[in-house]
């Protein structure tokens, strides 16, 4: 599978294609529905999650409630675009219309795209970069996870996850019984905390961020249950299932770092306490004494779950003024701009389940086939069954 999105943060929708999605696998408005919710909950969040109420329409690739096998088209729009027509319009602008329109945005913020963009492709009106660069466009990036994860569920593998640090504030109740407590409990969570203390420390810590001005971040894990072992490669670098998942959470927007079970922890510690024991168990087959390397060795699956954790960079657009320059005058500026988001993590933790979702979704389907849904279903039961008992 792949996808493509399309669409700026203030034009009228945002646009994904996927192509390579099985036939006959079940798939609703609501199964993407869902997932676009959670992304635009938790707390911390700003005014625009209450004027967008993200909704999907399924354009091609699904009949009557399945897939066809043919490219999927999702489009969310964007409800606020009625007050951006002029601005993010496709048609040409007259020049009475152009005065009327807002100034060209010439003032890079620190922290974001803008400049760096603007040098890319040469423009002038950074507008082209920010509406682009712009966090909104997850939105179609958990549409096409919102599938995967729909995918992946058909096919017993299960997708969850938690915030287990938001502005220095850490979770210290991590456990949970198995993936449908984690998602049960995470859900009820303000900030998908499991731990209750924690979980109002972290709240009350981002109301003293809006408060002052400023924004927080924070550390988010992704687990995944119910994975066939050898999914990945050792062969390719190229085809690691880790290094992809890697490379697709560093893609989300404002994330600075991914951890692959103990992650960095592991340079701390002795390789006795940090490598996980094989045993077999007759009827049960290969499994780990623990889960230290996250359910992954040598770029593929060990069957053991899959843990991930990410760390996402304060949102960078704040009331507190930074220094920056003007690329038109080249004067100096202090780059103090309003924004309601003083934390993001709770949404980003959704937003980075759904991106290792399809990482995970492709790697299955490039093991097992990827035409008919019940086929891959057979295919895998097959694997398994003969790994058992390798």
């Amino acid at each position: 599978m792949r996808y493509l999105t399309a669409g700026e943060s203030h034009g009228p929708q945002q646009t994904t294609i996927i192509e390579g999605v099985p036939s006959q696998l079940e798939l609703l408005q609501e199964d993407i529905n869902t997932e676009l919710k959670r992304r635009q909950g938790g707390h911390g969040r700003g005014r625009r999650m209450q004027i967008e109420k993200d909704t999907v329409a399924i354009a091609g690739g699904v009949r009557h409630g399945k897939t066809t096998g043919a490219p999927l088209a999702l489009i969310v729009e964007n409800d606020d675009f009625k007050h951006w027509t002029k601005i993010m319009g496709a048609d040409p602008l007259t020049e009475e219309e152009e005065k009327e329109m807002k100034r060209v945005i010439s003032r890079p913020r620190p922290g974001h795209a803008d400049l760096n963009g603007a040098i890319k492709y040469g423009h002038r009106d950074m507008r082209n970069v920010l509406e682009r660069s712009s966090a909104r466009e997850t939105t179609a990036r958990v549409s096409a996870g919102a599938v995967a994860k729909k995918l992946l569920k058909t096919l017993g593998i299960e997708v969850g996850g938690q915030v287990l640090e938001i502005g220095g504030i850490e979770s210290k109740d991590r456990d949970y019984t198995d993936i449908h407590d984690l998602k049960e409990r995470t859900e009820a969570s303000p900030v998908r905390c499991l731990d209750k203390n924690a979980e109002k420390e972290m709240m009350q810590a981002i109301d003293d961020a809006k408060k002052d001005g400023d924004s927080i971040g924070g550390i988010v894990q992704t687990v995944i249950t119910g994975m066939p072992a050898g999914v990945g490669s050792y062969v390719h670098y190229d085809r690691k299932l880790d290094a992809k998942i890697a490379g697709a959470v560093m893609s989300i927007n404002a994330f600075k770092g991914v951890e692959v079970g103990l992650g960095f922890e592991a340079g701390r510690m002795n390789g006795s306490k940090v490598h996980d024991e094989i045993l077999w168990e007759e009827g049960r087959g290969y499994y780990r004494s623990r889960n230290n390397l996250g359910g992954f060795e040598g770029g593929m699956t060990t069957g053991m779950p899959i843990t991930i954790q990410g760390v996402m960079k304060p949102i960078p657009t704040l009331y507190k003024p930074l220094r920056s320059v003007d690329i038109e005058t080249k004067e100096p500026f202090e780059a103090s701009i309003e924004r309601s988001d003083s934390c993001a993590v709770p949404a980003a933790s959704v937003v980075m389940e759904n991106v290792i979702a399809f990482e995970v979704a492709n790697a299955i389907l490039e093991m097992f086939g990827s035409d008919r849904i019940d086929a891959i279903q057979e295919n895998i039961k097959k694997h398994n069954e003969w790994a058992r008992d390798f």
